[in-house]
């Protein structure tokens, strides 16, 4: 582990060496004195821009539009208002309002065909947003659908930067009729659909268009408490009808990478309770179960059924907000019994695990603090436990998550299986060479430690530190490493990631030694360079994993095993009002190789677009690519028995991916 540590330290020395040399700052990005621009400028208004709607206003009495250039302070509302869809509450006569939207796409910043109005307002406890559309009622495409499926419907975009830190915010989506979508984005990640924030939402379909209120408790969202704190904000709107046109309160620069470096902020919000909230859900399990007995010659009948006795368990989860941006979760043989199933999969000739999304609410909570490029930790890992501990949050540049668990899963065994053992064991006193492979795993737990820090340096940077445990009888792994994502110059985004692992492991095999070990140290990398330009788009991506490189706590899909990938296109300029609204061309690389220099898999994929009026696309191309299979990777090739395997069957219950 140490020659690890040092191996992966002189990695660190060589990035940021690298990264140094070329990040040479230019006079068109640096100021006077040499150092970074690291706040990207707004871009300046289309030519058309004339046509935008000034006036300020719409519907409200009363109101004008907020400046962009400033931080916008929210007013602090004397009442509540009825979340109804309605908007005749006097009450949003003194909210803050938000005009002048910009159509983003397919224009670019140009007028929008419907003027959008949005106002903001605030109390003690909530958050509290709406919107006033104007459109064709006739164009207005609004379905009864479940939450966090309104993607087909014309809807509403609002992000919340709730740490103004340019890397992360909430997505909340409403539909015309107010269902709701909620997630998060983070920078470099994409969207993340798995968080549920408590909310109330209400939309109305008008002659005109649609009106929609939300109120959204402050509980409900994480972030920093305090006076003048500023807050990142985009607002935007999708018009499905018109070739998915795109509407957003701030302008865009298609030559910056990045999305919430481009926000607006608001400000304003003071004097919210930030009482520490404890929540607590208990639940009780009965639980019966039986089997039909086996044939004897004592009189019982064949097929009789027998019920063994009632069971009762109590399981408990809790929650407890230490500070606005400091969570404490808790549970104690928690119930995840109405937890939505996985979709089924068919797992016959699968080389590789497969991998299953959390959907347990407790695991859920802060789980992007956990996520990186290499999946250091995947908690579907932690398959049933007994006692859990989770601490997550912020305070100030610091961003932090610890989790323990005491997982009874590998030691569960079924009523069967201990009546082998039972047997094995009663035979063991006549014969003492007889082994019974399970005897020490029985009713064991393993125990799993996760460690996440994060700091952001400067305004677009950050570096991070993981650690991982598994801990099992005869099994450990451990893992530590670190991580970092710089924004070189306002168009180009670098990230990596190295990790070292180490893991001993005996496999209780009755054909080898039962005292024999087998210990294994492996290697992690990621590496990933993006450029964004207005016409120009690419990223290039490698990642690689050592022979023995295990994760027990996260998920890798393949070992031995080194991937490259590049992606590159060319978009023409959009123009709205013609029959094509831009032309695109494209390339897709990707090879992967193993450690030997083998090739295992390799594909390019070219072609080229049309993009019509009407959502209408035209698109031509062609993908070559093969893929070599090697033996090792199938069948009885991947047991421990087998020379230079490290890891296979053995007689421990072990199933990280196993769906719940």
């Amino acid at each position: 582990m140490k020659n690890i540590s040092a191996l992966c330290f002189a990695l660190l020395l060589c990035a940021l060496n690298t990264w140094a040399q070329t990040s040479a700052p230019t006079p068109a990005t640096t100021g006077g004195s040499g150092e970074k621009l690291l706040v990207s400028p707004q871009p300046s208004l289309s030519t058309d821009q004339s046509t935008v709607i000034t006036k300020a206003n719409l519907e409200t009495p009363g109101s004008s539009y907020v400046r962009r250039e400033a931080p916008v302070r929210i007013p602090r509302f004397e009442a509540a208002p009825v979340i109804d869809g309605q908007l005749n509450d006097a009450i949003w006569q003194t909210a803050a309002v938000f005009g002048d939207f910009v159509q983003t796409n397919p224009g670019d910043n140009v007028a929008p065909t419907h003027p959008t109005e949005f106002m903001m307002g605030y109390d003690a406890k909530n958050l509290y947003m709406a919107f006033r559309i104007k459109q064709d009622k006739n164009t207005v495409r609004a379905t009864v659908a479940r939450r966090d499926n309104i993607f087909n419907d014309d809807y509403v975009l609002v992000h919340l930067d709730t740490f103004n830190d340019q890397r992360q915010a909430y997505l909340l989506f409403f539909s015309p009729l107010g269902i709701q979508a909620d997630g998060t984005f983070t920078e470099g990640r994409g969207e993340d659909y798995s968080l549920d924030i408590v909310m109330d939402s209400k939309g109305v379909l008008t002659e005109d268009g649609f009106t929609i209120e939300v109120a959204i408790p402050f509980k409900s969202l994480r972030y920093e408490a305090g006076k003048d704190k500023q807050w990142g904000l985009h607002i935007n709107r999708r018009v499905k009808y018109k070739n998915n046109e795109y509407n957003s309160w701030m302008p865009t620069n298609r030559s910056i990478s990045g999305w919430l470096n481009q926000a607006g902020h608001i400000t304003g919000l003071e004097g919210i309770e930030t009482t520490r909230q404890l929540e607590i859900n208990p639940s009780l399990t009965l639980s019966e179960t039986g089997r039909r007995t086996r044939f004897t010659f004592d009189g019982d009948p064949a097929g009789r059924y027998v019920n063994d006795a009632v069971k009762a368990e109590f399981g408990t989860t809790a929650k407890f907000s230490l500070t606005p941006a400091i969570t404490l979760d808790f549970a104690y043989n928690p119930d995840f019994a109405q937890v939505e199933a996985d979709a089924p999969v068919t797992t016959a000739n699968q080389r590789f695990p497969i991998f299953f999304a959390e959907k347990r609410p407790f695991f859920l909570e802060r789980i992007d603090i956990f996520r990186s490029g290499l999946d250091v930790v995947n908690t579907r890992a932690i398959i049933d436990p007994d006692v859990a501990v989770k601490l997550t949050g912020r305070r100030g540049r610091n961003t932090f998550g610890l989790l323990y668990a005491s997982d009874n899963a590998p030691g569960n065994y079924s009523k069967d299986e201990r009546q082998s053992l039972f047997e094995c064991q009663l035979e063991q006193r006549t014969d003492p060479t007889r082994f019974c492979g399970i005897e020490r795993f029985v009713d064991k737990n393993a125990h799993i430690g996760i460690l996440r820090i994060k700091r952001d340096i400067g305004s677009q940077h950050n570096l991070g530190l993981f650690a991982t445990s598994y801990s099992f009888i005869e099994r450990h792994n451990n893992t530590a490493g670190f991580d970092g994502r710089f924004r070189i110059n306002p168009k180009t985004v670098t990230e990596f990631q190295v990790l070292g692992t180490t893991s001993r492991r005996n496999f209780y095999d009755p054909d080898l030694d039962r005292s024999l070990y087998r210990t294994g140290n492996g290697f992690g990398y990621r590496s990933y360079l993006e450029r964004a330009d207005r016409n120009l788009y690419m990223n290039f991506l490698a990642i690689g994993r050592t022979r023995d490189y295990r994760a027990d706590v996260g998920f890798s899909q393949r070992y031995d095993s080194n991937y490259l990938g590049s992606y590159i296109r060319y978009q023409t300029d959009r123009d709205r009002k013609k029959s094509i609204i831009y032309k695109r061309v494209q390339n897709s690389t990707n090879i992967t190789y193993d450690w030997s220099g083998r090739s295992q898999y390799e594909i390019t994929d070219t072609s080229g677009m049309l993009a019509l009026q009407r959502q209408t696309f035209v698109q031509l191309g062609f993908q070559l690519g093969y893929e070599r299979v090697f033996e090792h990777e199938f069948g009885a090739n991947r047991s421990a028995t087998r020379q230079g395997a490290f890891f296979g069957p053995s007689a421990e219950r072990s199933a990280p991916f196993k769906a719940i």
